[in-house]
C-alpha cells in the first residue's frame, strides 16, 4: 500500500520544523477512526526509519483543560523521545521542535503485562516504579488550534518524555489513594506557573491508565500495554508554552516523589 500523503507530511512538518493546516480543516469528515489509522501508518513508518517504541502517553486526561477536546487520546513515546535526567536534572534542547510546552506528568511502568481492570491494587501488582517527570508536547498546527483527530493523527503532539526519578511502588503507603490526592505546582526558574493535582488527570494518574487499558482493547489493531512499558498519564497542569533558558521543577505535596528539573537549551 502507498504511503498516505498526509503521514509523510506529518513526519516533514516535524523533521524540517514547518507548520501544517489541521487535516479537519480541509476534510471536516476526519474523525477519530481516520486520525488512529492514520497515527498508526506515521507509526509504522517511524519504526521503519529505526525508532523504537518504549511506552505511551495518554493526552487529554486533564478535565479541567476540555475545551474542544473532551475525550482522552493515545500515542506512542520512542526511545528517540526518552531523555533521563542526571542527578535529577535533565538538560533538554528543545531545538526544532514546533511551539513547545511542558506538561508535568505521573509515569507508570509496568513490570509485567498490566490486565483491563478498574481494579487499582491489581494494577499496582503489574508496576513496579512510579516517577513524576514531563512530557514536552509539540504541535504542528499554527496557533495550536486543531481539532481531536487532527492532534491523533500528529504522534498525538509528543515531542519528548522526561522520565522523573522512580520511586518503587512498595516504597509508597496507600499509593493508590495518594495518586488520587496530591497536589503539584509547577516551577519557571523558581517562581510558581500553575497548580494541580492527581485528581485532575481523570481522578487519578491510575484511573487514566485505566482507561487507555480499555481503549485499546476495543480499538482493531492496537496491542496492549506490555511489560517494560513507561505510560505517561497526562497533564497534571495547564501545558505552558517554554523557551530555550528556563528551568522548571516541579513541589509536591501528598505523595513522595521526589522533583526532577528541566533546563532548557
Amino acid at each position: 500500500m502507498a504511503t498516505d500523503a498526509r503521514a509523510a507530511a506529518i513526519l516533514a512538518a516535524f523533521s524540517d520544523a514547518e507548520l501544517i493546516a489541521p487535516f479537519t480543516e480541509a476534510d471536516p469528515a476526519f474523525g477519530l477512526h481516520d486520525a488512529y489509522r492514520l497515527a498508526d501508518e506515521v507509526h509504522a513508518l517511524r519504526v521503519l526509519r529505526g525508532e523504537r517504541p518504549v511506552g505511551r502517553k495518554i493526552g487529554f486526561t486533564n478535565r479541567d483543560l476540555w475545551l474542544e477536546h473532551k475525550a482522552p487520546v493515545w500515542g506512542h513515546v520512542y526511545d528517540s523521545t526518552l531523555r533521563e535526567p542526571s542527578h535529577g536534572v535533565a538538560h533538554v534542547s528543545i531545538d526544532g521542535l514546533l511551539q513547545p510546552r511542558i506538561e508535568p506528568e505521573i509515569q507508570l511502568h509496568f513490570a509485567s503485562t498490566p490486565p483491563v481492570t478498574s481494579d487499582e491494587s491489581a494494577l499496582l501488582d503489574a508496576i513496579d516504579w512510579i516517577a513524576l517527570g514531563f512530557e514536552i508536547v509539540q504541535s504542528p498546527y499554527p496557533d495550536w488550534r486543531f481539532g481531536t483527530a487532527d492532534a491523533i493523527a500528529a504522534c498525538t503532539l509528543h515531542g519528548l518524555l522526561i522520565v522523573g526519578r522512580p520511586v518503587p511502588v512498595s516504597d509508597i503507603d496507600d499509593c493508590a489513594a495518594k495518586l488520587a490526592s496530591f497536589t503539584v505546582t509547577l516551577t519557571r526558574d523558581g517562581r510558581g506557573e500553575a497548580t494541580g493535582g492527581g485528581a485532575d488527570v481523570l481522578d487519578s494518574p491510575l484511573l487514566a491508565f485505566v482507561h487507555l487499558a480499555r481503549v485499546l482493547a476495543e480499538q482493531p489493531g492496537a496491542r496492549p500495554v506490555e511489560a517494560g512499558e513507561i505510560v505517561t498519564t497526562g497533564t497534571l497542569t495547564p501545558a505552558l508554552p517554554i523557551v530555550p533558558g528556563e528551568s522548571w521543577s516541579t513541589e509536591i505535596e501528598g505523595i513522595d516523589l521526589p522533583a526532577t528539573s528541566v533546563v532548557l537549551a
